[in-house]
């Protein structure tokens, strides 16, 4: 079993190293970070969207946005659109699960805003549905993803796409590039100040 920690150890490792080295990543993080800045500078919001983990990323994110990342900031405006269960079971009830994110960006989204959806596989049907009304209301649009991006890749204003078909291994370089992508933020609202000490976990 010892022998299983290490081979999966070794393979998050492999595709962490992939997007290291890919610069094509790092500028998409940086380009998403910079179209959420003026949007939030501009008093507008950022909407997350995902499913199963990826709707756990999607709260972790807002969490950051809202809570902070590594100092004391002022709140930044972020909305996780998986987390009212009256409103998801209604319209899953009602319409279809395919509609959950598309009808809160109908309700939510507005001019300006940005939607970030998250789906490993880039096909999950209720992102791709609320990508193309996002696009089609004005709001910008952002998509992490893995295996080659998916349907999502041509919805997408900026892709990150993960070079992997591995759900976990996906998630994982995702949850740290969403960190990056706060910390990003957060320095280009309040200045490279804001990112000098890490939190500490006594914090």
């Amino acid at each position: 079993m010892t022998d299983l920690v290490k081979r999966q150890l070794a393979q998050s490792i492999a595709t962490m190293t992939r997007v290291l080295r890919d610069e094509s990543i790092h500028d998409a993080v940086v380009s998403a970070a910079r179209i959420t800045t003026e949007a939030l500078q501009s008093g507008h919001k950022l909407l997350v969207c995902g499913n199963g983990g990826s709707a756990a990323d999607a709260q972790h994110l807002v969490a950051e946005f809202v809570a902070r990342l590594t100092v004391d900031r002022p709140a930044l405006r972020a909305i996780a659109l998986t987390t009212d269960t009256s409103i998801l079971t209604a319209i899953g009830n009602d319409h279809s699960y395919d509609n959950i994110f598309e009808r809160q960006v109908e309700a939510l989204g507005q001019p300006g805003d940005v939607l970030l959806a998250i789906s490993t596989s880039g096909n999950s049907r209720n992102c791709v549905k609320a990508l193309k009304l996002a696009q089609g209301l004005g709001l910008r649009t952002l998509a992490f993803t893995g295996n080659q991006g998916g349907a999502m890749k041509d919805l997408a204003e900026i892709n990150v796409i993960i070079p992997s078909q591995t759900t976990m291994n996906i998630q994982e370089c995702h949850l740290a590039l969403e960190h990056i992508l706060c910390m990003l933020v957060e320095r280009f609202t309040f200045g490279e100040e804001f990112g000098e000490r890490p939190r500490l976990l006594s914090e």
